[in-house]
């Protein structure tokens, strides 16, 4: 098996001005989808991510404190799942419940470092 991270891109709900009873439907959704990859055996987790966005650069280490809507693409949250192959970690991506908000999900196989 091979480990993949599944990281959501898109606006957050507060962005997007959902009301309290459209984000309780988006964690519904996000249940859902927790749901069937423990019924079809995939091991999974992960978090949501708190929209403010806080980055360090350069030699210097400056800081820059952003609020959601000033990021171009903001990564929302991330899942980490085990799986065979690419294919198969393309094949769980698909049951991102946010495709319908113009949401995106970067596929990435985790790097082993073996020492």
């Amino acid at each position: 098996m091979k480990e993949f991270m599944l990281i959501f891109i898109g606006d957050d709900y507060e962005t997007l001005g959902m009301s309290p009873e459209q984000m309780q439907d988006r964690m519904s959704r996000w249940m859902a989808w927790s749901q069937k990859m423990t019924a079809d055996g995939v091991e999974h987790q992960g978090e949501a991510l708190h929209s403010p966005v806080t980055r360090l650069s350069g030699p210097d280490r400056t800081r820059t404190d952003m609020a959601a809507a000033e990021v171009k693409e903001l990564v929302g949250g991330y899942y980490t799942v085990k799986v065979k192959d690419l294919d198969a970690a393309l094949e769980v991506a698909q049951g991102y419940p946010d495709y319908d908000l113009g949401g995106t999900v970067e596929v990435r196989e985790v790097m082993v470092m073996e020492f």
